[in-house]
């Protein structure tokens, strides 16, 4: 099975993926003629509208995962990155791209966290579409859906690959711009909930802020937690020096 929606933009065997943004039809102001970031515009698919919302972090959702794979590997999303289904990605119709997602596989309880990065899936009533990777790890490719549980827990932009705590996240997705050099890390972890923990715990602390950095080490994902925000290395090695971090690394932004 090569995929198992259909996301009507092309025929995805599967689902969506929006030949970029040139498949579908959107605006380019909100209605009081303010500008409108290109991936929260409404769009229209099938004569149907779609509105992209902010939600919160915490919001719960829940319905059908599909999941899409080798037909559309190499190629455009909606987003304009190039899909690639060896990534934990997804799409979704209205949450905001770069939104992070914890989807749970209510009929075995297996879960993974993926980023929103193309919209879909234009089919029933699925509620999001999953890449090959993301499907493998909740067991659901042979099936081709599965019931879910989505979870927010977070945002982040693909250049950064930073996720944004609960304070910067009250009104909704936000980028984060960061003016600083150096940082301290302060902690690494492979799941996303205990790096969030620490970002949230130690958030401000003597005026610094934490970020959350999505990598990869020895092909396992890898959440690294740093406290940002040092404008030189000494002023981040005096900080280091004088506060229960003692065993954190300096490292360049």
């Amino acid at each position: 099975m090569t995929g198992c929606s259909t996301r009507g933009l092309k025929s995805h065997g599967s689902s969506q993926s929006a030949d970029s943004a040139q498949s579908y039809t959107s605006g380019n102001t909100a209605q009081d003629g303010s500008y409108v970031h290109p991936t929260m515009r409404p769009y229209t698919v099938f004569g149907k509208r779609y509105y992209p919302t902010k939600v919160r972090v915490g919001e719960k959702f829940s319905g059908i995962s599909s999941w899409y794979g080798p037909d559309f590997d190499g190629k455009a999303t909606s987003s304009g990155e190039i899909y690639d289904m060896h990534a934990l990605t997804a799409a979704h119709k209205t949450l905001p791209m770069g939104t992070i997602v914890k989807v749970t596989n209510l009929e075995n309880n297996k879960d993974v966290v993926v980023r929103i990065n193309d919209r879909g899936p234009f089919v029933g009533t699925r509620i999001i579409d999953l890449s090959n990777k993301a499907a493998h790890e909740i067991d659901m490719v042979n099936k081709g859906t599965a019931r879910v549980q989505l979870e927010v827990i977070g945002f982040k932009g693909k250049q950064n690959r930073e996720i944004a705590s609960n304070k910067e996240l009250q009104n909704g997705p936000q980028e984060m711009v960061s003016e600083s050099s150096y940082a301290l890390q302060i902690g690494s972890f492979s799941k996303i909930e205990g790096a969030i923990k620490t970002q949230e715990k130690y958030d401000s602390y003597k005026g610094y802020h934490t970020i959350i950095k999505d990598t990869e080490y020895n092909n396992k994902r890898v959440f690294r937690v740093w406290l940002s925000g040092f404008k030189s290395e000494d002023e981040a090695r005096d900080l280091k020096e004088n506060s229960p971090f003692k065993s954190a690394f300096i490292v360049g932004e």
